[in-house]
């Protein structure tokens, strides 16, 4: 299974990198990180058997966490790297906050198999990107969304 060595996570700023979903800093969380694969971005995660929702298939809740997570990790990497940098070097990262999330569940999600969310991400104004997400069972396309990101409002800022 591939892994994602420089997520756009691990440059968020401490204060902001407690989200359940992808929060680096929220021990109990998912812990989803974002990196790129080529020109889409990807996540990979093992849904645990707690995120069950009948024996054997991944909770629907799990999946729109990752559409979600996903989502505003991407426009983060897309931001990032239109700044000039990239992950793992160093640079604090923009953050994004949801505008939008839309999922539709295409398949049954099977638990057991690492889930890879895969993103393409377009700018729609210099602080609102949208990133299409594509949800993989192995090669079973179970879930695709699409999320709405905006810049952090300096607001959120402490």
């Amino acid at each position: 299974m591939k892994k994602i060595i420089h997520a756009i996570q691990d440059e968020y700023p401490d204060e902001f990198a407690h989200c359940f979903g992808c929060g680096r800093l929220n021990e109990a969380g998912h812990r989803f990180r974002t990196g790129w694969n080529g020109d889409k971005t990807l996540t990979i995660y093992e849904p645990k058997q707690e995120h069950t929702a009948i024996p054997g298939f991944v909770y629907g809740g799990l999946l729109a966490s990752l559409v979600d997570c996903h989502g505003t990790g991407s426009a983060a990497l897309a931001l990032h790297r239109k700044n000039g940098h990239e992950p793992g070097s160093g640079h604090a990262s923009p953050r994004f906050v949801t505008a939008s999330l839309h999922v539709d569940y295409l398949k049954p999600t099977p638990q057991g198999t690492a889930l890879n969310a895969i993103g393409t991400v377009e700018e729609i104004h210099p602080k609102k990107w949208k990133t299409s997400v594509e949800v993989f069972a192995g090669n079973v396309l179970c879930a695709k969304g699409e999320v709405i990101a905006v810049v952090m409002p300096d607001t959120f800022r402490t």
